[in-house]
């Protein structure tokens, strides 16, 4: 008789999905904010998508306009930008021993890591590049320091 009550109570404990918190703006925060961790709280329940935890929100930049108790998406925030629009930056193509340098105007704003169309202010050419962590564009190569 026992086992008749027990087993199915534990296939249900086992088989029942545990529930997952969400982290959603506490307030609405406008794009381009540095998140902290007054702006955010979290809920309970699982959100395809959405983080899940305050820390990895903290210190990173709203991409997208954030609502207050909507669940925040992990492309809705990334790092902040480091080269703001028409921002004059260094173009760096690198291949191989070769290097070479010259100055460009950014077209919009970027992070490390974002693509960042520039205008290679000497020939007026548009090229798009990477942003390095040290802010400078590069094209033509692997990213380094």
């Amino acid at each position: 008789m026992i086992k008749r009550l027990i087993i199915p109570l534990i296939l249900s404990i086992l088989t029942t999905p545990s529930a997952a918190d969400t982290v959603v703006a506490a307030r609405t925060i406008r794009a381009q904010t540095l998140l902290l961790p007054d702006d955010l709280t979290v809920i309970e329940g699982d959100v395809p998508g959405a983080i899940t935890t305050i820390e990895d929100a903290v210190g990173l930049e709203a991409h997208v306009m954030l609502y207050t108790g909507r669940p925040i998406a992990a492309s809705d925030i990334g790092p902040a930008a480091i080269i703001e629009r028409n921002q004059i930056v260094s173009l760096v193509y690198s291949r191989g021993g070769l290097s070479i340098y010259a100055d460009a105007r950014a077209l919009g704003r970027a992070g490390p890591g974002d693509m960042l169309r520039v205008m290679n202010l000497t020939s007026k050419t548009t090229v798009s590049g990477v942003v390095a962590p040290d802010g400078t564009v590069r094209v033509g190569g692997p990213i380094s320091q």
